[in-house]
């Protein structure tokens, strides 16, 4: 008998806080662990839009869980403050207090307007009477109502302070938690976190896993989390960490300053207790070690596509970016995939237009089950700038389609603002244009911009600066060959592909569980896309 056989395979459960659709690295890493011989779970969240519960990637196994959030509202928006004393207390009160009060005046009038008409019948004596009956309430109702919208008016002004982070009291208050409980401190600050140990705890628990993979940093500590309680029972649960972004980095929210001190503070507690961490690149990988005290350096697995593809995948139709934009093989088309917010730059595409005759620009930006408001948004832009024509809003394609169907365009944007985040990785959409042989044309945020001028396969331009940008598309249309022969260079491509990135991740596993690892196995003969 082959000893291999009778080994135990590996569990792996993987976390992720979204709905899995959408993510294509979370999809890459269960479908690529199940290939190497591991059993893989992966837990998402149920969401309303979400189309199933349960489905297979591969040989990995999908499912998503209901997270309820009722710990999501901050303790502060249902008690009173002494900051406002007079505001009503939060919650509808207020709004069913007013409705009330205008309920009333509206009666009131209602029995003028029949005092009125019994006027006009004949009968002073008792609209005289009913009159002077109505002044009272009338007079007590004014009261009460000016009294009311006061009170409700405090309510607005408080949730109002509470939310402005400028505010000593509030910057205090932050200030005041962190100092007193240090990294523990997310559990004044946003208790909302607590849900997704809630929801997904228990799941993990009942799984046993012998790895937990966490994705990002809400996921973090309720991987560590159920691998403290697996030890406890006799259980050697190991957890990976994997970073997708530096959460110091990301942006706050404007109507809660307290989310994002939180969420440092979570990720500070719980990132030194993983057993690995894996991120999205080398420059983050120094950050996140010196950041957490890491004991080793965490290692590198980009968010690069996939080189070799299945069968089944590669008998499913590319759709044809151009055919969908109208437009023929002769017409410039600049291509941008990805998410939709103020930071991604799309607007200097859009503004740029007008000062590029003739160029059409197409926006892979509509997701299946996500909110695309902000890219209707960039279509009521370019309208109003007399461009509507020549932008083209286009859905999403499965993520092993993506280089495929950007290779027809002349050259792949990425017109990003300089925000923490942004300076420290190769992107996706990075990864995804080279190997859709596209000159890239990239604002100067460090990593990228880097990469650019030392391969030569794209031009760099300062973000939000829309005449160099112009400039920078000027060149690449002039010459694209020129850019697309940086591809033609030994080995560049072969280490952007995500089975170069697999083959990394398996080792981490490998590392951490050498005892339910499963056997190596000779990767199959390869069929590029």
């Amino acid at each position: 008998m082959d000893p291999d056989s009778t080994r135990p395979r590996g569990r792996v459960v993987m976390l992720v806080d979204n709905g899995v659709h959408g993510d294509s690295r979370v999809q890459k890493t269960a479908r690529s662990a199940a290939e190497a011989g591991w059993e893989v779970i992966l837990l998402g969240i149920l969401g309303k839009t979400s189309p199933e519960d349960s489905w297979m990637i591969g040989d990995a196994q999908v499912r998503l869980i209901k997270v309820p959030r009722p710990l999501a509202q901050h303790p502060l928006n249902l008690r009173r403050s002494l900051r406002r004393p007079l505001a009503y207390r939060p919650g509808r009160y207020a709004t069913q207090r007013l409705n009330a009060l205008k309920a009333r005046r509206l009666d009131l009038e209602q029995r003028q307007v029949r005092l009125d008409e019994a006027r006009r019948d004949g009968a002073g004596g008792s609209y005289l009477i009913g009159k002077l009956l109505l002044l009272p309430p009338r007079a007590t109702t004014k009261v009460r109502t000016q009294w009311a919208r006061l009170r409700a008016g405090e309510l607005k002004r408080l949730r109002s302070n509470q939310q402005n982070e400028n505010l000593l009291l509030t910057r205090l208050s932050i200030q005041f938690w962190q100092k007193v409980m240090g990294p523990r401190s997310w559990r004044r600050l946003d208790p909302g976190l607590w849900d997704y140990e809630i929801a997904f705890g228990p799941v993990i628990d009942e799984l046993e896993p012998d790895i937990i993979h966490a994705n990002d940093f809400r996921m973090a500590g309720v991987g560590v989390r159920a691998a403290e309680r697996a030890r406890a029972l006799g259980r050697p649960t190991r957890v990976v960490w994997d970073a997708h972004e530096y959460v110091a980095g990301v942006l706050g929210r404007e109507d809660n300053p307290r989310w994002l001190p939180a969420q440092i503070a979570y990720t500070a507690e719980h990132a030194p207790r993983a057993d690995a961490v894996v991120t999205v690149s080398s420059t983050l990988a120094e950050l996140l070690r010196e950041v957490h005290s890491l004991p080793e350096l965490p290692d590198v697995v980009l968010n690069a596509p996939d080189r070799v593809v299945d069968d089944a995948r590669l008998a499913e139709p590319v759709p044809d970016l151009r055919a969908l934009c109208g437009v023929g093989p002769d017409t410039p088309l600049l291509v941008y995939c990805g998410g939709v917010n103020p930071s991604r730059g799309l607007e200097t595409m859009v503004d740029a237009l007008p000062r590029l005759p003739g160029v059409h620009i197409a926006l892979v930006t509509l997701h299946p089950t996500g909110n695309n408001t902000p890219s209707e948004e960039v279509r009521e832009r370019a309208v109003e700038a007399g461009v509507g024509d020549r932008v083209h809003l286009l859905p999403y394609v499965p993520h092993w389609q993506v280089s495929a169907f950007l290779a027809p365009a002349d050259a792949g944007i990425i017109p990003i603002h300089h925000k923490p985040n942004h300076e420290l990785a190769l992107i996706t959409k990075f990864l995804e244009y080279s190997h859709a042989r596209l000159p890239i044309v990239v604002s100067d945020v460090r990593t990228m911009a880097e990469t650019v001028r030392s391969t030569g396969q794209g031009e760099v331009f300062r973000a939000e600066d829309v005449p160099d940008y112009v400039r920078a598309v000027q060149a690449v249309l002039a010459d694209p060959q020129r850019y697309r022969r940086a591809y033609d260079r030994p080995g560049l491509l072969d280490g952007w592909t995500w089975e170069a990135q697999a083959a990394v991740l398996d080792g981490v596993y490998r590392r951490l569980r050498p005892d339910v690892a499963p056997p190596v196995r000779q990767p199959a003969d390869p069929v590029l896309r």
